[in-house]
């Protein structure tokens, strides 16, 4: 009896640690970028204040951006609007308006059917007045 309790202890035991072993937040299935930020540095009032941010698709499905939102008005995104097949990448360009002097930190939070949903953006810069 105390040979089978103790089997069953261990095969339990087992199946817990192999469960545990497994990444929920691997690369599978999910949306991968190449920087998770971009910062603008100080730059003067009026600049261009537009950059991008590439992603892979790691999955094995097409991942559809589903909805990508900016922080507040001042930021614009625009983001590839087709499936991005798996392998493939696409790309999320933000504009920021420049015209506002002073710090800025805003995000954009990226909505796909990933499983790593939602993905969260961040510019960041000072803008200064023009002399």
């Amino acid at each position: 009896m105390k040979n089978s309790l103790l089997v069953m202890v261990m095969v339990l035991f087992a199946a817990l640690s192999m469960q545990a072993q497994v990444n929920p937040t691997s690369s599978q299935d999910s949306i991968v970028f190449d920087k998770m930020a971009h910062d603008y540095g100080t730059i003067v009032q009026g600049s261009d204040g537009n950059c991008e941010f590439k992603f892979v698709n790691k999955g094995k499905a097409p991942i559809i951006l589903n909805e990508v939102k900016a922080s507040c008005g001042c930021t614009s995104p625009d983001w590839t609007r087709t499936p991005v097949a798996p392998g493939e990448t696409g790309t999320i360009k933000v504009a920021y308006n420049t015209n506002i002097a002073g710090a800025f930190n805003k995000t954009v939070t990226v909505n796909s059917n990933a499983k790593n949903t939602p993905v969260i953006l961040l510019i960041k810069g000072i803008v200064t007045a023009k002399q």
